[in-house]
């Protein structure tokens, strides 16, 4: 039944996505119905947020990027179209879009094979297209190939000992000779690039691309060892190259993101690395959107300890409490307690499952599910903004 608060509240959703659900959108809207329809007079925004990975490009257009296409390679080099978001002149350009597992034909891990040439080609489109700083999501990706794909399709040249140009993926990387590195894009120079990502990984090593991620991409033992010899060979010729072998970027944090990307972004582009979700949290303008709010609500499909240390529901609590804001988290799956969700910071914590506990279920109905959790925090509103008040 509708509740009447003594003022209007204004309340902001801003929850990533519900991973195999549904997107933040799909989030912010399924839960603003519900608050509606137990507090007609609620003012409900939503902003979609993510944390730099799948889902930033969404965020980025809703937040007023303008979504443009171009024709690339996908990570085994089928021809794919892909999406990039532009904002005057900075671009946001997600790496899934291009060359990510999901892209995979018939969902078939290629470990040795995979590029990410259509990455590099996704950044020449919006260099194309004008954009001065291009901030870079990584993740999901289906290559461990070091970059060298991203960077061949802006103009790195691989040779190997023949001669002759060296195939795509991280496999090929082993027979790597020779890297000439003149014909790189002359834009490159003059253009700012954001590796955002939350990998501390370096490239190579037990920690590296490919022992970690590689596994996840299809990489037998075998494989790893390949990856990983090759990685090391592409690191050494390109720092020659470039000139930036004493640098040693490949120890640097990140440098192992998607399959080694995070590397060819620091060391090829010149990029400097930022935590994902607070870039995305800038790209979006959580901190204007958000002034003068009287709740916030944020979330993700899976809330656990992971969840606390740099992905979205800790951007956006940091965002909200710098602003004295009391912040609601929703989720499908809580593997947290509620001592553990208050000494976070969360006000409280709704989770689909106490709805709904089949897991099957809780995700295939998850927009109803929380347009429930909405009425419900809806109905206790008054308690909820009293209790802001009092602080």
């Amino acid at each position: 039944m509708p509740h009447s608060t003594s003022r209007t509240p204004r309340i902001v959703v801003a929850s990533d996505k519900f991973k195999g659900s549904l997107t933040a959108h799909e989030v912010g809207r399924s839960l603003a119905a519900g608050i509606r329809a137990a507090v007609p007079e609620a003012q409900v925004e939503t902003i979609p947020v993510a944390d730099g990975g799948e889902g930033t490009l969404e965020a980025a257009i809703a937040a007023g990027f303008e979504r443009r296409s171009a024709r690339v390679h996908g990570p085994t080099m089928e021809p794919v179209d892909a999406d990039y978001a532009l904002r005057g002149e900075e671009a946001f350009v997600e790496m899934a879009t291009a060359s990510g597992l999901d892209l995979l034909p018939g969902g078939e891990r290629d470990a040795l094979g995979a590029t990410s040439y259509g990455t590099g080609e996704l950044i020449a489109a919006a260099l194309d297209a004008g954009a001065a700083r291009v901030v870079l999501g990584v993740g999901g990706s289906a290559s461990t190939d070091g970059g060298a794909g991203l960077l061949s399709a802006l103009g790195l040249e691989l040779y190997d000992a023949e001669g002759d140009p060296l195939p795509p993926g991280g496999g090929a990387l082993e027979r790597l000779d020779r890297v000439e590195a003149a014909g790189l894009d002359p834009r490159l120079a003059r253009t700012e690039f954001v590796l955002a990502s939350d990998v501390d990984n370096p490239l190579l090593g037990e920690h590296g691309a490919a022992a970690v991620f590689g596994p996840q991409k299809g990489a037998s033992e075998q494989d790893v060892a390949r990856l990983d010899a090759g990685l090391a060979r592409f690191a050494r010729l390109l720092g020659e190259s470039l000139g930036i072998a004493e640098r040693r970027l490949e120890d640097s944090h990140g440098a192992g993101a998607a399959g080694g990307v995070g590397y060819a972004a620091l060391a090829g582009l010149g990029a400097h690395r930022e935590a994902g979700i607070e870039v995305v949290l800038e790209l979006v303008g959580l901190a204007l959107g958000i002034a003068g709010a009287d709740l916030v609500i944020t979330g993700e499909g899976s809330l656990d300890e992971q969840s606390l240390h740099g992905k979205t529901p800790m951007g956006v609590l940091a965002c909200a409490r710098e602003a004295g804001i009391p912040v609601l988290a929703v989720c499908g799956r809580s593997l947290l307690d509620a001592e553990r969700v208050r000494e976070a910071g969360f006000t409280g914590l709704h989770a689909l499952a106490e709805l709904e506990p089949d897991p099957a279920r809780s995700m295939s109905e998850a927009g109803p599910l929380l347009e429930r959790v909405g009425a419900r925090i809806g109905e206790r509103l008054p308690e909820l903004l009293d209790g802001a008040d009092a602080r």
